[in-house]
């Protein structure tokens, strides 16, 4: 019968013979070695999407591995967070999650399939999208300022659309509204071409929505972009001011997009992965293509990806409590 140190003996001795004959012991199999999925949350064509094609290229060579983007659309990007968690944690399933999936929904709806912090793996961060602060030209201002003025004049009469009630675009306008301290009317639409096309008629007076979607209208000068919900000026827009910089401090709303694998995935995976991202978002084409949509490279480490995901669920949860809001 083998001891414990005889049999701790014949398992050294058959890792080394199995080194010795050029084969790699277990612990040490290459990785990845067959194809990554990247799950989209999204139908193709949105920014999720877009984005995702962008950077999946770049990615795999650094992989040495494919990386397939399997769309899966579906409950404001719930599903695609859920097959996550339940997916293999072996690091060949990995996610592009969205911050309404992970900071915003789970606020608002009890029966989530998932816990952000405990059933996810992070695994960086990936881009943000900032959302702007736009009027359309039946409106007067000329600044946040004077938006601001125009709504104290007129409370309650002002409004603003989003792509619907509890969306990520609803709870901007409400974060903008609670830190402007002013009174204005939600209406509610069912996406953001709809609402786009509200206020070209005039039907409402304002958006905080993606740059993608209304640069067009921006540039032909159907819309006045008067400022950011961001952290600083980007180059896509440097003449356009920060919410914060136009006089009202505190609105940061971001469309940003991480990276996560299942939980339980062995760290060793974790980091390959997250060093394949960052150095694919490093490339110069990658950082352009991202900027033409407005965004804004933001690779991370998974610790940093878990402290800015604790405040932004605590953020949006003092918005969603602070306004009512709920799923449609």
């Amino acid at each position: 019968m083998l001891t414990r140190r005889d049999l701790g003996l014949v398992l050294a001795g058959a890792g080394s013979a199995t080194a010795a004959h050029g084969q790699t012991p277990l612990a040490q199999a290459p990785f990845p070695d067959r194809p990554v999925r990247l799950l989209v949350g999204f139908p193709p064509g949105g920014t999720v999407d877009t984005i995702a094609r962008i950077i999946a290229p770049p990615i795999s060579a650094r992989l040495g591995q494919p990386l397939v983007i399997e769309n899966r659309g579906g409950a404001a990007g719930v599903l695609a967070v859920e097959a996550t968690a339940r997916a293999a944690p072996d690091g060949h399933t990995i996610i592009l999650a969205s911050a309404g999936a992970l900071a915003v929904i789970p606020h608002m709806q009890s029966n989530m399939p998932y816990d952000v912090f405990r059933d996810i793996a992070p695994v960086s961060r990936v881009v943000s999208t900032p959302q702007l602060l736009v009027v359309g030209r039946h409106v007067a201002a000329q600044s946040v300022q004077d938006l601001v003025r125009l709504a104290r004049e007129r409370p309650g009469r002002l409004t603003f659309g989003s792509t619907g009630s509890g969306s990520t675009l609803h709870l901007a306008g409400e974060l903008f509204r609670m830190r402007a301290g002013i009174d204005i009317l939600h209406v509610p639409y069912r996406g953001g071409a709809p609402a786009v096309t509200a206020m070209l008629a005039g039907e409402i007076d304002m958006l905080l929505v993606d740059i993608p979607v209304v640069m067009a209208h921006v540039q032909s000068g159907a819309f006045r972009a008067l400022a950011l919900a961001a952290e600083r000026r980007i180059g896509v827009l440097p003449e356009v001011p920060t919410i914060a910089e136009a006089g009202v401090p505190g609105v940061v709303a971001e469309g940003w997009y991480a990276a996560y694998a299942p939980a339980g995935t062995p760290a060793p995976r974790i980091a390959t992965l997250n060093r394949a991202i960052a150095e694919g978002l490093a490339l110069e084409e990658t950082q352009r293509a991202l900027a033409n949509l407005g965004g804004v490279v933001q690779a991370s480490s998974p610790e940093d990806l878990t402290a800015f995901l604790r405040a932004e669920h605590a953020k949006w949860g003092e918005v969603v409590r602070a306004s009512g809001a709920t799923m449609n």
